[in-house]
């Protein structure tokens, strides 16, 4: 068997990544396919690679989750990557935060037609009143959202220390790396590690910065020190 299901178009690998939930994949898929564009949500091109370029791949960072950890998907767009992870890991707490009311619309329908147990939220991560309202996670995630350093600058004060900032990124991240280490160290994170996710799955597996959130300590004088 090729890399689709030549009866339904679902790839061949879309039971090993979501398991016993593969068809509530489909539908997250064909709701995507059918209203997307529409919507604003993808680009024309996007329909027919939906599965490989959105989906799966958005799954198989689940393999850099713990088990039962609560997520925060910043800026989740049309749902990714927080929606196929919540379909592939129902353990898994998830909060999608975005600030555009309409794609806020639509992942409230999503959340309903596919029975998924998601908080969704409007907001920006880099607003107080946010973090303090939705709090913090073990891990944040963020797809196609900003450059490292100021994707970390928003997204790390919502990781709780020891935790991890997962970024989805492109061929090109060890240039991003490079050039945003000193932006990402100064907002508390350590050296990112470039992982990628989905080998031997997908070609090419997904590429993710993972930042990890230092712990903060006091000095004698009260100072935060990193």
């Amino acid at each position: 068997m090729g890399i689709h299901d030549l009866a339904s178009g679902t790839p061949a690998i879309a039971g090993e990544v979501f398991g016993a939930n593969a068809a509530v994949a489909e539908r997250y898929v064909d709701l995507l396919r059918r209203h997307g564009v529409e919507r604003g949500l993808i680009g024309p091109r996007e329909t027919d690679r939906l599965w490989e370029r959105h989906v799966l791949n958005s799954a198989v960072i689940g393999e850099r989750i713990p088990e039962g950890a609560r997520v925060v998907d910043v800026g989740s767009g049309a749902g990714l990557p927080g929606v196929p992870l919540a379909i592939a890991r129902p353990d898994l707490d998830m909060v999608l935060l975005e600030p555009m009311a309409r794609r806020v619309d639509w992942l409230t329908e999503v959340a309903q037609t596919l029975e998924l147990p998601l908080a969704i939220e409007r907001g920006r991560a880099e607003e107080r009143a946010v973090r303090e309202r939705i709090g913090s996670a073990e891990v944040v995630t963020a797809r196609a959202v900003a450059p490292l350093g100021r994707l970390a600058g928003w997204c790390l004060p919502l990781v709780r220390a020891g935790g991890t900032l997962l970024a989805m990124k492109g061929a090109s991240v060890a240039e991003e790396v490079d050039r945003d280490r000193v932006e990402i160290q100064r907002a508390g994170g350590s050296t990112p590690q470039v992982v990628e996710c989905g080998q031997g799955l997908l070609e090419p597996a997904t590429i993710v910065a993972l930042i990890e959130r230092r712990a903060s300590t006091r000095t004698a004088s009260g100072r935060r020190r990193r």
